[in-house]
């Protein structure tokens, strides 16, 4: 179906051709993560995460599900309806490594994969082995809650990152059969209803980036059109809003409902902005992030503060021990921004992606990658008060030691796994002015376009412990071009040099410096952000975290653990000295290394307080007060050596 000659490829999320684009991205090969901290990370993933995800999706009945459905093994489907999408996930992460890094044990395992879901494929293009495994329901008959098209979506997303990443179009010849058929369907057939869990709606727009097929954006476009017209049946008592169904998209003003299918929806309809340049779309797209980042975001970048649907609460609804703050929600953030700085370049989008990772997506993973948090809650009084999934049995719900392995809903490991293989690709873009880099990791980053404007880099940089970052024009091209540096939205001073010299007021539009330059060979542009320990105040009306502070270096937010404290099992008790400084210091040994914090605080032994949960104003309170160092951590890496009591927002001291 699709030539394999000379072949340049894109990322997850492709603008290159995209009318309606302040940015496009850069070839998948034109970045390269090559050292430092993410260097690490994506190591453990190719080598350690992807490995144990294939054994986990045997286990689990995953992939017996499909043998199942192709005719190939006997047996009863095993899990929730949506288990073909973790084998698409897992398959696009492994196509976003193996790009770049060759693995013969992993590819072969790859190829069976690849295999099976070929021959699971019906001939009229149709996949989804829960329902390929039973007389009823059929085909489309149980939109609301049979995700059939979210399977679909991440089946076509794994279809793409084959073809860019490896010109491998066994997959996305799959995908290709499967959109043809859910456009007859739903287009020429008018089937009616849309997914109840959004998803397809962005990997069909990325499928006609892929293939040019207008089919596949007018269906994507159609799906979205579907929204809003309260038909859909509510999970449980949750309502509309849990299926994105309360109100049409163009309509929106304020985040509701499933946090994961509210942002899916969102990237989706930002997708097609960047197509089609509907700016209903983009203004509501506007008001929604506003809405998120003003009244119902954690610091850490966690989205979605009710454990019952899974959902967005009202505005300042933020409660640190109790909040859902699934991992998908935050990976669907991190995709949404950056659809959205995409769109329109403005670096807060590109200040929340780097919210989200630092911590409430880098905190799913352990360390040695093979464990996994589904929630991520700021606070915990003790090991027994983790719900780590409300999908779990009783007997698993709650963990003394550790990650668990995997989840019965195991939606977020390989979600992680594919954010983390991509990674590169959000690195930077280009525009017609030249080069704009929005995150900083060690890497080497090409672009050209047919200006001529072309060059080669190398960026250096200890980010996220050191916020000195170094780039080196290895070799450029005879114009000039403007190189672009995003300044994070935490950075309160910052220094810029080019070969040495300082450039005083260096030119700031939209959170970027701006240098216009003939470059040279060899050239060496310096930007050093201050990174220093702070503390951070939280919103007034925020009622869980008043009289609170929580402590950010950089772009991580950190917490303290039980088991780092003098006062080992009373964070209930403790409180912190604002007044005191904050003294950073790089542990090598601990945690995979990572700068550690101390700070000044104290706790009380209040026995009055402990024998009542109530006493009346104006009672004299007998209490000891103790000084204490404590000691920060961060928030991403919590919960690697044991899980104790563990809090984000620490209570100020009291004079």
């Amino acid at each position: 179906m699709f030539s394999s000659g000379k072949f340049t490829g894109y990322g997850p999320v492709s603008t290159l051709y995209s009318k309606y684009a302040h940015l496009h991205t850069l070839p998948y090969s034109g970045v390269e993560i090559v050292g430092g901290f993410w260097a690490k990370k994506k190591e453990v993933n190719r080598t350690i995460s992807l490995r144990f995800a294939y054994e986990m999706l045997e286990k689990s009945g995953n992939l017996d599900n499909m043998r199942i459905a192709a005719g190939l093994k006997k047996g009863n489907y095993r899990g929730y309806v949506f288990l073909d999408s973790d084998i698409y996930k897992w398959l696009e992460a492994a196509a976003w490594e193996l790009g770049k890094n060759h693995d013969s044990e992993l590819m072969d395992k790859i190829n069976k994969t690849i295999d099976l879901i070929i021959l699971t494929q019906q001939p009229d293009g149709y996949i989804n082995s829960y329902v390929q495994t039973r007389e009823v329901p059929l085909p489309w008959s149980d939109l609301d809650m049979g995700h059939e098209l979210y399977c679909a979506g991440h089946l076509f997303q794994a279809g793409v990152a084959f073809y860019r990443a490896l010109n491998d179009d066994r997959l996305l010849n799959v995908s290709c059969k499967f959109a043809d058929l859910i456009y007859k369907t739903f287009i020429t057939e008018k089937h009616p209803g849309a997914c109840g869990h959004p998803e397809v709606e962005m990997a069909l727009v990325e499928l006609y980036r892929t293939t040019g097929n207008l089919n596949y954006l007018d269906t994507a476009e159609h799906f979205i059109e579907q929204r809003g017209h309260n038909v859909m049946k509510g999970h449980r008592s949750y309502g509309p809003e849990y299926h994105q169904d309360h109100v049409h998209v163009r309509d929106v003003k304020e985040a509701a409902g499933h946090a994961v299918r509210q942002l899916y929806l969102a990237s989706g309809a930002t997708d097609v902005y960047l197509e089609r340049g509907d700016h209903g779309l983009l203004d509501a797209m506007q008001r929604l992030s506003k809405d998120i980042r003003s009244n119902k975001m954690y610091i850490t970048g966690g989205i979605g503060s009710r454990f019952d649907g899974e959902a967005f609460g009202d505005p300042y609804e933020l409660p640190t021990d109790q909040c859902y703050c699934e991992t998908c929600a935050s990976i669907a953030s991190f995709m949404w921004n950056w659809r959205m700085l995409l769109a329109t370049g403005e670096s807060i989008f590109a200040d929340e992606m780097e919210r989200a990772l630092y911590n409430s997506i880098l905190s799913s993973p352990a360390l040695d990658g093979k464990h996994y948090f589904y929630i991520n809650p700021l606070m915990l009084r003790e090991a027994k008060d983790l719900r780590l999934s409300t999908d779990l049995p009783p007997s698993e719900e709650f963990s003394p030691v550790s990650r668990p392995e995997w989840h019965d809903c195991a939606c977020c490991p390989p979600n992680v796994m594919r954010v983390f293989a991509s990674f590169s690709s959000y690195l930077a873009t280009q525009d017609e002015k030249g080069l704009q880099i929005h995150h900083y990791a060690s890497a080497s980053i090409q672009f050209s376009d047919e200006g001529n404007k072309r060059a080669s880099l190398f960026l250096d940089t200890g980010y996220p412990w050191d916020g000195t970052i170094r780039l080196h024009i290895k070799d450029t091209g005879s114009s000039d071009w403007r190189l672009s540096l995003r300044v994070p939205y935490w950075a309160q001073t910052y220094l810029l040099k080019v070969n040495g010299e300082i450039i005083h007021d260096p030119i700031l539009t939209k959170g970027y410096i701006h240098i216009d330059r003939f470059w040279q060979k060899n050239d060496i542009v310096e930007l050093n952000l201050d990174i220093k320990a702070t503390f951070i105040l939280p919103n007034p009306r925020i009622d869980a975290t008043r009289g609170c502070l929580a402590i950010q270096r950089g772009p991580v937010i950190y917490c303290l653990e039980d088991q780092d404290q003098m006062i080992h099992g009373r964070l209930l008790d403790v409180e912190i000295d604002p007044q005191k400084p904050l003294i950073s210091t790089w542990k090598e040994e601990l945690l995979d290394g990572v700068v550690l914090i101390e700070s000044t605080g104290q706790f009380t032994d209040d026995a009055e307080w402990q024998e009542n949960l109530y006493l009346f104003a104006g009672k004299p309170i007998h209490k000891k007060i103790y000084k204490t160092r404590l000691m920060a951590v961060p928030y991403f890496a919590w919960g690697n050596r044991t899980i104790g009591g563990m809090r984000v927002w620490i209570p100020v001291k009291k004079e």
